[in-house]
């Protein structure tokens, strides 16, 4: 009985995360274009100052839009999906096992 409620608590704490997951995900537009989206970045954060950071760090034009949540989410033009688990690592704004990549 132990074992069970072991492994219980191990897949409690696994969903318990995933509302804490940044994903980041690639949409196909028209023809070669595409746009990332960047969701799941914590309230506490100037998502206004880190999607000016994505813009100019990345040389993309980039907008935030609302969810059905009303949470924010950032959209690049183009595929950056490296880019941005890298510059999110580097900041220190995420860390890597929290970051998931979508698309492709």
């Amino acid at each position: 009985m132990g074992v069970e409620h072991a492994f219980q608590d191990a897949a409690d704490e696994k969903g318990g995360t995933q509302g804490e997951k940044v994903h980041v995900r690639v949409q196909q537009r028209n023809g070669r274009k595409c746009i990332t989206t960047v969701a799941g970045l914590a309230d506490d954060l100037d998502v206004k100052r880190i999607c000016k950071a994505f813009k100019k760090n990345f040389s993309c034009n980039g907008a935030l839009q609302k969810d059905e949540e009303d949470k924010e989410v950032i959209q690049l033009s183009g595929d950056q999906r490296t880019n941005v688990k890298e510059f999110l690592v580097d900041q220190e704004i995420c860390h890597s096992d929290t970051i998931v990549l979508h698309g492709f």
